[in-house]
């Protein structure tokens, strides 16, 4: 059996799948579970004490430059989720990365995996712009994480090319 989660000590958000999720096929749609991640790193960003009223005053905000997600298994309404987060990568400047993974604690599986990559930028002007001092404070990946994420399987993730759960 594989551990609940990839990396150690997620940050995790819980989010059930209503009706309104659902498209013509039957199970939630695309849109939402990217409506879902985005909401899960508000959610974490704002445990960390970056929060929206924040970035406002600041007029400072990651945006995001990149998303890699690799959907696994379908979720259905009703389904229960666990969203996990990680900071996995900053470089104090500009650029910060999130893993993302989202569980179905029912049976164990893992529906999604993904990495985005963030951007800050000045909201006035939507340019690139250096990250304020508290932003690379508390966008560091935690200890743990980073030490995982030195293990050969982790060096090697790439949403959307990993072999397929079985």
């Amino acid at each position: 059996m594989t551990p609940a989660w990839d990396l150690p000590s997620p940050f995790v958000h819980r989010v059930a799948a209503l009706g309104s999720d659902i498209d013509a096929y039957g199970h939630v749609n695309n849109s939402v579970y990217l409506r879902w991640l985005d909401e899960t790193a508000w959610a974490h960003s704002s445990a960390l004490g970056v929060t929206p009223a924040h970035c406002v005053t600041t007029r400072r905000g990651m945006v995001v430059w990149r998303s890699q997600l690799h959907y696994l298994a379908p979720a259905f309404a009703g389904d229960a989720l666990e969203i996990g987060t990680w900071l996995v990568f900053e470089d104090a400047r500009l650029r910060v990365d999130r893993r993302f993974q989202i569980r179905r604690p029912a049976d164990g599986r893992t529906l999604l995996r993904g990495l985005i990559h963030y951007v800050c930028v000045d909201l006035d002007s939507g340019r690139p712009k250096r990250m304020p001092a508290e932003f690379v404070h508390h966008y560091r990946p935690l200890p743990e994480v980073a030490s995982a994420l030195a293990e050969e399987h982790h060096r090697r993730f790439a949403p959307g090319v990993e072999p397929r759960e079985v």
